[in-house]
């Protein structure tokens, strides 16, 4: 008999180390196809601070305040470490962090600025649902067709039409990361939706998941979803993430999966009048 897991400060210092591991190596990759841009990460006081480029959503810290309570020294230099690099300064905060991180906050002038809820799943005990996928075939992409899954995940997000450029990239580093995995569903030979799958420490993160608008609502998300979590249980994985907007149909999709709300993080930014 598996013992429970508890949305509790180990399960939170897993869930937000795998994603903060992930970053990192989206970061080195991106540092090795362009390395006179400055993309770096460090780790302060048990966070990982990343820079990507001042847009990125990745130049941001993982895990502030859950392996220890920051000093004012601390913070120092995590904002300098953004701010050297002409970036705004970003934290997300997880609700299970040092208590005493929110008052230092606060004096130090950080207002919310979004909210992610964090899903897990335990793969243990978890009974693969029986889905007919129909013509839909998914599969691991090789070395040589990341471009064909960046360009297939970009496409997925094209309606953003002011972030296309910076979407373009990110899928494009995102493909070629040192341990990531691409999977790619098909429509009779067609790329029609695209996923990745990052692994650390037992917890098996899922995310950059989109479908071709022309494509949605033919089961391809759900596909990719069953596809890498059985990758990742053969991987030896105990848990699965993701994370979502809440109250969307990510959010959705994945309670439909049996994940659960482990919590609900909090980004801070430093206002202008502070940076």
């Amino acid at each position: 008999m598996h013992p429970a897991v508890f949305a509790d400060l180990s399960l939170a210092r897993r869930l937000e180390r795998a994603e903060g591991n992930a970053n990192a190596r989206f970061v080195e990759a991106h540092a090795r196809l362009d390395p006179g841009a400055g993309f770096q990460w460090v780790e302060v006081a048990g966070a990982y601070a990343m820079y990507d480029g001042p847009s990125s959503p990745s130049t941001q810290t993982f895990g502030l305040g859950l392996f220890q309570m920051p000093q004012a020294a601390d913070m120092d230099r995590l904002e300098a470490f953004f701010q050297d690099r002409g970036s705004p300064v970003f934290h997300e905060v997880s609700p299970l962090a040092d208590k005493g991180l929110l008052a230092l906050l606060g004096e130090r002038g950080y207002r919310p600025i979004e909210l992610t809820t964090v899903h897990f799943l335990p793969l243990e005990t978890r009974v693969p649902a029986r889905v007919e996928n129909g013509p839909i075939e998914v599969r691991l992409v090789s070395g040589e067709e990341q471009d064909l899954w960046a360009r297939t995940a970009a496409e997925g997000w094209r309606e953003f039409t002011e972030f296309r450029d910076l979407i373009q990239d990110l899928m494009r580093v995102a493909a070629s990361r040192e341990d990531g995995l691409s999977f790619l569903a098909e429509l009779d030979g067609q790329p029609i939706a695209a996923g990745s799958l990052a692994i650390h420490d037992g917890v098996a993160l899922l995310a950059g998941a989109s479908t071709i608008p022309e494509w949605r609502r033919r089961g391809a998300q759900r596909a990719l979803l069953e596809s890498r979590l059985a990758y990742a249980a053969r991987a030896g994985c105990d848990l699965a993430m993701i994370c979502a907007e809440p109250g969307s149909a990510s959010q959705r999709n994945a309670e439909r999966e049996g994940f659960r709300i482990a919590y609900t993080r909090i980004k801070w930014r430093l206002t202008a009048s502070q940076a």
